[in-house]
């Protein structure tokens, strides 16, 4: 018997009608002889819906003052799902209980809609799955020190549903999700594109921090660390599957780099449209500038991904870096109000249309010229590059917004990631 937990995104999760298909799912592994851990999202668009709510009542919000209350509000969501899918188990005769984050307890840090996970208490869910119970535990939340409840940031609930089997030494987790796998790339944007059947954890996180929406970047920094095996697959094949079928379907996040794995140059294309480009223009260069920078944008709890420092004319530089799209008015006012003019620097500009596309593989540590493969491929395109970073498995670029899916294309053709 096999402690396995389950994880499900909000569009399976989606109606009652599916979460009566998720009931029967689970409950079909459940009497294979199997303990059940359950993790769901909330129904697709109540996030969306209630943080809605919230703005119609604060639409002016610029600072962390509601924050607190929205992590209640929010929270709400997956505790619905939870209850009625422990409602639907009921009905199917499959004893089961249902949890929030904080009766568990999940237990975090108190940085509220960006919580993390700093350690579990699994005796309560483990008693039940004793009992014969299915435990279901709300996803994309926890409990701060002093007793607030906390959210994880978007996409948190993969990173609940691997904690948890972390936690419990799960031996398998598998996040049901509304695609059948990890693909080469996104199909809406290159339908050639092909799923993979194993995929290393080193190439997922880049994948995940890069822009793949598969799954969340957290929960395979968990996966990593704890050695969780993972396995991503989707709900929406028919529940009454034969479980062995199921088990060996999807995508399997494996730490086993096989000889398959390594003769793949280049597995994936990713992309990322939620970045904006901000430069720092006219800095004075001397130590401690890019501190002066990126500590103010740190302690406003703003995450920083590509930088670029220019190099230095007549003592001054120019100095960029990237944001996620939604912090980006709030950086821009930030280095206006309080950094530029402590630096002595010109002027603070920013785009906010530009993308980042990504070639990612573990096979790129072995081979050369890829990187100068993918620049001369953008280059055909009448593409041009604004920034680059890389690292031994992935070479990334940023560009203008509208050519994104033309330079994914042309990066999935040029590495015939098509091929089987």
């Amino acid at each position: 018997m096999a402690l396995i937990v389950h994880k499900y995104g909000g569009t399976s999760m989606g109606s009652t009608e599916r979460i009566r298909n998720v009931a029967k799912r689970v409950a079909k592994w459940a009497r294979a002889g199997h303990q059940m851990v359950v993790v769901p999202s909330a129904m697709s668009g109540e996030t969306n819906r209630l943080l809605g709510l919230a703005k119609e009542l604060a639409p002016a919000k610029t600072d962390t003052a509601y924050d607190r209350e929205l992590d209640m509000l929010a929270a709400t969501g997956e505790q619905a799902s939870s209850a009625l899918l422990a409602i639907a188990l009921q009905s199917e005769g499959m004893e089961s209980v249902s949890y929030a984050g904080w009766q568990v307890p999940i237990k975090t840090n108190s940085a509220f809609t960006k919580a993390r996970i700093e350690s579990i208490d699994d005796v309560r869910v483990r008693k039940d799955l004793a009992a014969g119970r299915v435990v279901i535990v709300t996803g994309f939340q926890g409990m701060d020190p002093d007793g607030n409840i906390t959210t994880l940031g978007r996409g948190g609930s993969d990173t609940s549903a691997v904690a948890v089997a972390a936690a419990m030494k799960a031996d398998e987790c598998l996040i049901y999700t509304d695609v059948d796998g990890v693909y080469t790339t996104d199909p809406r944007v290159v339908p050639e594109a092909r799923r993979l059947t194993t995929v290393s954890f080193e190439e997922m996180l880049e994948m995940a921090s890069l822009g793949s929406k598969v799954l969340q970047i957290r929960s395979v920094e968990f996966a990593g660390k704890y050695k969780v095996p993972m396995r991503v697959l989707s709900s929406f094949t028919p529940w009454d599957i034969d479980i062995h079928e199921e088990a060996k379907s999807g995508t399997l996040i494996t730490f086993e780099e096989d000889e398959k794995m390594e003769q793949a140059v280049v597995s994936g294309i990713a992309f990322n449209r939620d970045e904006a480009k901000i430069s720092v223009v006219g800095v004075p260069d001397k130590p401690g500038i890019a501190y002066q920078i990126l500590g103010a944008v740190a302690d406003a709890n703003i995450e920083v991904d590509m930088i670029i420092q220019n190099i230095s004319k007549e003592g001054k530089t120019d100095f960029s870096f990237t944001v996620h799209r939604n912090d980006f008015v709030r950086t821009m006012d930030l280095l206006k109000e309080k950094v530029v003019p402590a630096l002595g620097a010109t002027e603070v500009t920013g785009d906010a249309k530009i993308c980042k596309v990504s070639i990612v593989g573990i096979g790129m540590r072995s081979h050369v010229g890829i990187a100068s493969k993918m620049f001369r491929s953008l280059s055909e395109e009448g593409i041009n590059i604004q920034m680059i970073s890389t690292s031994e498995i992935k070479t990334s670029v940023v560009i203008d917004e509208k050519y994104m899916e033309l330079a994914v294309r042309a990066l999935h053709k040029a590495f015939d990631l098509d091929q089987a």
